[in-house]
């Protein structure tokens, strides 16, 4: 590193000096506390990214939200090249970087960094950040720093894309290194096309109902009601109305979150919304739930969360692949057989993992945070993943995106209109509206629209797929979480020994039973998960386990 870029890192450096007693973490959802913590962690994770854009050459994003957190909080991601999530092999330089003491230590460990990576700070094309902020207050200074972090690497570019949902920022970065246009506009034209496409391809048959044509959204009051309500203009087929678009305190008694975990209906909806098909979004816009309110008292509900969106998903991806392959041996005519896998984590409810495998589909569990279901996913011709919270999406393989559009073209040619061209063109539209950089509630509200139209379900019918198992989530204060490993995708415990034979044993009272732990990602608490036959089983299930961990690990406080 030469001299001049050392200069202006010592001159940048000490206008963001670090709040003392506070260590933070890059987690799944990168660095989140409250606000006015965050002033030199923005800074500094705009010096990360400048670094990850040099060393990769391509654009880089900056993503500035606190997702479902309250309005007092944010935080900060990174986005890779391919517009999904940090490397994570570049997690722990960022806590180092994040928790430096002063300004000689984050010099030395930004140059040995440097350094190890061989990243080369001339020669070369400058580094270019894209940055994005959420609605939240404290949004527009964190950025400010964020920007400053960026240009103190010398050459740097901090391009500011403004008020934008999480999605937005992700598939932006994603279509600069692809050498697409990045704006708002582009990315609302990519999906209102495709969206199009797909509802110009629905069976004339399959009609929808006709009192289940509007749907009515709750935008969390965040970015997403706003994006959605100026997006919703340009559509056709589909009647949307957004309530809490900004007009009370952003993720308080509202979004995705909040209807997920209480099972209740957002602020805003009552009585006169009984039988409505209504969805809810988080605070960011990356996630996505359905619900119908079922009832006049208590606004109790009917709960459509991410697993049956990706049932819902995994049904028409696969009905469409076995339309295309018919009357095809595995070899003959150029076909392809496409490697389908569903990827979902323990927290999936069992009900869900049983109905997609009776229906053929290969399930895969990974480690709970999107970095490990999207990772899995890309394994696969065609990868859908999905957490309960709603948080997921759908990712086609390069190769097979390539043979498929080699095959619509030769359809096209000898057999337009045929129920195979017709299978290959939804195919190639839902790889063009779904967002394959991050999960994407505005592109995902529009593919389960179009399938239930496409399918002819209202919103009940989509919901008796199956029958969720009622469960329980605890947690239990612990002195240090780390004293929790598990394996076998977080199912298993294997410290502290002995414990999973325990858990095993509570697990055996209860009918259809299932229970697991798992350390916090973010706090010392350890988190418990339980289901059962009924909701009574379910609770005792969890209370049992919760006090098993409090008894070996916890504070006392469970």
């Amino acid at each position: 590193m030469k001299e001049n870029q050392q200069s202006l890192l010592l001159q940048s450096i000490p206008r963001f000096p670090p709040p003392k007693g506070v260590k933070l973490s890059y987690g799944t959802a990168g660095f989140r506390a409250d606000a006015s913590l965050l002033e030199s962690t923005m800074f500094r994770v705009g010096i990360l990214a400048a670094l990850r854009s040099l060393k990769t050459g391509s654009v880089i994003g900056l993503m500035i939200t606190a997702s479902h957190n309250q309005v007092s909080d944010n935080g900060v991601k990174v986005a890779d090249p391919s517009g999904g999530m940090l490397t994570q092999n570049w997690e722990p330089f960022a806590d180092d970087i994040a928790n430096a003491p002063d300004p000689h230590s984050l010099l030395q460990l930004i140059i040995e960094f440097a350094k190890k990576e061989e990243i080369g700070f001339e020669g070369r094309q400058p580094a270019e950040v894209l940055l994005g902020r959420d609605t939240r207050p404290s949004g527009e200074a964190l950025l400010d720093a964020a920007k400053q972090g960026i240009t103190s690497v010398v050459g740097a570019i901090a391009t500011d894309m403004g008020v934008v949902t999480t999605p937005q920022l992700h598939w932006m970065v994603r279509a600069r290194n692809r050498g697409m246009e990045t704006s708002e506009s582009s990315y609302f034209h990519q999906l209102s096309s495709s969206f199009r496409c797909l509802m110009d391809l629905k069976p004339e048959e399959r009609k929808n109902n006709g009192d289940d044509d509007k749907l009515v959204v709750d935008g969390a009051d965040g970015v997403g009601g706003e994006k959605l309500q100026q997006f919703k203009k340009t559509l056709t087929g589909l009647c949307i109305e957004v309530r809490n678009q900004g007009d009370g305190m952003l993720n308080e008694g509202v979004g995705a979150d909040y209807v997920q975990k209480e099972k209740v209906a957002p602020r805003g909806f009552g009585p006169a919304d009984v039988g409505l098909r209504c969805a809810s979004l988080d605070g960011d816009a990356d996630r996505l739930v359905y619900f119908s309110v079922t009832s006049n008292e208590n606004n109790q509900i009917e709960l459509v969360d991410g697993d049956k969106i990706l049932s819902l998903f995994a049904l028409f991806i696969k009905e469409q692949l076995s339309i295309l392959n018919e009357g095809e041996g595995e070899k003959e005519n150029g076909s392809y057989q496409a490697h389908l896998g569903v990827v979902q984590t323990a927290y999936a409810n069992g009900a869900s993992t049983d109905y997609l495998k009776e229906m053929g589909l290969e399930v895969v569990l990974t480690l709970t945070g999107v970095k490990y279901l999207h990772e899995k996913a890309a394994e696969f011709d065609i990868g859908i993943y999905f957490e309960a919270n709603g948080h997921g999406t759908i990712l086609f393989s390069e190769a097979f995106l390539s043979w498929l559009e080699a095959t619509h073209k030769t359809l096209l040619s000898t057999s337009e209109g045929s129920a195979k061209q017709k299978a290959a063109s939804r195919l190639l539209a839902v790889s063009q509206l779904i967002n394959q950089a991050v999960g994407d509630a505005l592109s995902g509200v529009l593919l389960v629209e179009v399938i239930l139209q496409y399918m002819g379900w209202s919103v009940h019918r989509w919901n008796e797929l199956y029958h969720d198992l009622p469960s329980r989530q605890l947690k239990v204060k612990v002195v240090d979480r780390s004293a929790v490993v598990t394996t076998n995708a977080e199912t298993v415990a294997v410290r502290p020994i002995g414990i999973q034979e325990a858990i095993n044993a509570e697990i055996a009272k209860y009918p259809r039973g299932r229970c697991f732990i798992r350390p916090s990602g973010t706090e010392d608490v350890v988190r418990v998960y339980a289901e059962a036959t009924t909701q009574d089983a379910a609770d005792a299930l969890a209370s049992s386990v919760a006090r098993l961990v409090d008894q070996c690990l916890g504070s006392g406080t469970a």
